[in-house]
């Protein structure tokens, strides 16, 4: 349950009977549209794909890397 101001409602009302649609519908879409740009931190992680199960340094794997492209007794 949320309590809007009567600013707020009496614009939503007037809004919902303008588009055809119910009061309930036009705050479930605007809850849905807050969430979209407004990612929950859990989302973030889900960037890190694979790597989130790693227990590697990001920095010291990337250096391994780069040490495989320059072999020492070549330079």
């Amino acid at each position: 349950m949320i309590e809007l101001t009567e600013t707020q409602t009496k614009s939503l009302s007037i809004l919902a009977e303008h588009e055809h649609r119910s009061l309930n519908e036009l705050v479930r879409e605007a809850i849905n549209d807050y969430l979209n740009h407004h990612r929950l931190p859990q989302d973030r992680d889900a960037a890190f794909g694979l790597w989130h199960q790693k227990r590697e340094d990001g920095l010291a794997y990337q250096e391994h890397l780069r040490s495989e492209w320059c072999d020492e007794s070549t330079v």
